[in-house]
């Protein structure tokens, strides 16, 4: 039984190298190689920062003060269940609603809602939008937005380059340390998607938002 069992052991037993035999510095090579492959590319990484980013001014948008009173101001209401035209579209309030949409998984129907505002000046909603078509690769509509943003006509002055910096070193502070912007509640995210299964438009894109997902939204306020 012992000749048996000390067979079966030696049947086992992991094959060791010659450590003279072993080329150390073909090993370091492989290693180097496969790391390579492993690593992410620019075109990720950029992409990766960019959703980063967007998630964190989305957080922070939907933690100002008064958000839930801006995004009241686009909300349906029972006697006019659509926007008639451009010049009725409250801008601050798109860009909220655009953001919550973001980061409760509705990017195309945030899209739609940030190209809304951008359209009717909002600087901020052109950065998502920048933020937005990096996070999908798509460079030439992030260059588009990016230019939108720096040419943009409105009254106060476009931001400097120094500008932007300084805001994606605040996002990239915000996302590491934790604090600023308090995460979603479970019961503002099933608003959402109640909102988004009962109440598309053209596309499936999230229509305006309704008096229950306002009054969720000041319950998130009241609870930050």
């Amino acid at each position: 039984m012992t000749s048996a069992i000390d067979t079966l052991l030696a049947d086992a037993a992991m094959p060791v190298s010659d450590a003279r035999t072993f080329d150390v510095a073909a090993a370091l090579r492989r290693l180097a190689a496969d790391a390579r492959q492993t690593a992410p590319t620019p075109e990720i990484t950029r992409s990766t920062q960019a959703g980063q980013r967007l998630s964190v001014i989305s957080r922070w948008v939907l933690n100002e003060p008064d958000a839930a009173v801006r995004m009241s101001h686009i909300a349906e209401d029972p006697e006019h269940s659509a926007l008639a035209s451009d010049e009725q579209l409250d801008v601050d309030g798109a860009l909220v609603f655009a953001c919550l949409l973001n980061l409760t998984g509705h990017p195309e129907s945030a899209q739609f809602w940030w190209q809304l505002a951008a359209g009717a000046g909002s600087r901020a909603a052109m950065y998502c939008l920048h933020l937005h078509h990096l996070k999908l690769g798509e460079a030439r509509e992030a260059r588009h937005w990016y230019h939108q943003l720096m040419e943009s006509t409105s009254e106060s002055a476009p931001p400097d380059a120094t500008f932007i910096e300084g805001l994606e070193l605040f996002a990239r502070y915000i996302r590491t340390s934790g604090h600023g912007a308090t995460a979603l509640t479970g019961q503002l995210e099933s608003e959402v998607d109640r909102l988004a299964t009962t109440r598309t438009g053209t596309g499936g894109i999230v229509r305006r938002p309704d008096r229950r997902l306002v009054d969720q939204l000041h319950e998130f306020a009241d609870r930050s």
